[in-house]
């Protein structure tokens, strides 16, 4: 017996609702349904938002199952475009006719007076800031050479994954999930250079915290206290999340769709 993970939005009622019956059609169709473990899954299928899909790839990452968001309301990046129906849902994981893309994943190590003191990984982003309306004094260097030090709000290292979340927000550029790139920009910086970064994913940033009380998060919920003098390192993990579709989109719908950009007219096929 296949087994499918379901990873539902914990608060929205329309998505247990929803859960309710998808489950109900993945028992009929003889599948297994978890909604604790992702051990042994075929697929997990998210119902949610992005945020849920990242939650998701926490359970999913070390067993390479892939994940299929569907969309509940707003249009994610990482969710199917259109929501499919039910039967569509079972019809795609019965028949295995889902498309899935390794997405790449970075992965931070916090060093203290030279001693690991906390390691982990993101696939959307890691963020290092100050407390809320504080500034926070970081030194940056890629590849065992200084970039810059700047007097900031924090600092943003993204996959091209969370190129469209957090960095998008903070000025970064869009970068298309296929491409392999690290994108590092400062947040509110007082510098004269601080514009968005594009890395290579085989580089090596390293951060140095010059102010006390920052704090590293990762994909917005795993947290780390930092104190000056520590040192992140944040490079490209070897394991990779994979993402499933049922419609296999190109990017640049989903662009289309997410920020309602005025094609209308477009006289292509």
């Amino acid at each position: 017996m296949s087994k499918v993970l379901l990873v539902v939005h914990p608060t929205r009622v329309d998505a247990q609702t929803y859960a309710d019956t998808l489950n109900a059609a993945l028992v009929d169709a003889g599948f297994e349904v978890s909604r604790e473990s992702a051990e042994g899954a075929e697929i997990a299928v998210v119902l949610g938002g992005d945020g849920t899909i990242l939650r998701a790839a926490q359970l999913c990452r070390d067993t390479h199952v892939p994940i299929l968001g569907i969309n509940l309301g707003s249009v994610g990046f990482m969710a199917e475009i259109k929501k499919p129906t039910i039967a569509e849902i079972v019809e795609a994981i019965k028949s295995k006719s889902y498309k899935s893309e390794a997405r790449l994943v970075v992965r931070y190590v916090v060093t203290r007076a030279g001693v690991e003191t906390s390691s982990g990984w993101a696939l959307n982003e890691v963020v290092i800031e100050g407390l809320p309306g504080a500034m926070i004094g970081l030194f940056v260097q890629i590849d065992n050479r200084p970039l810059s030090r700047w007097g900031c709000d924090g600092v943003i290292c993204s996959t091209p994954t969370g190129s469209t979340a957090y960095a998008f927000s903070a000025g970064g550029p869009v970068v298309w999930p296929e491409v392999p790139a690290l994108v590092l920009l400062p947040i509110a910086a007082h510098a004269l250079f601080s514009r968005p970064m594009v890395i290579s994913p085989e580089s090596t940033i390293a951060i140095d915290v010059e102010s006390d009380d920052a704090l590293l998060s990762a994909d917005g919920f795993r947290r780390t206290d930092l104190k000056a003098g520590d040192r992140i390192t944040i490079t490209r993990d070897p394991s990779t999340v994979s993402l499933a579709h049922i419609e296999d989109s190109p990017f640049t719908d989903r662009l289309v769709a997410k920020f309602k950009l005025p094609v209308e007219g477009w006289r292509g096929e």
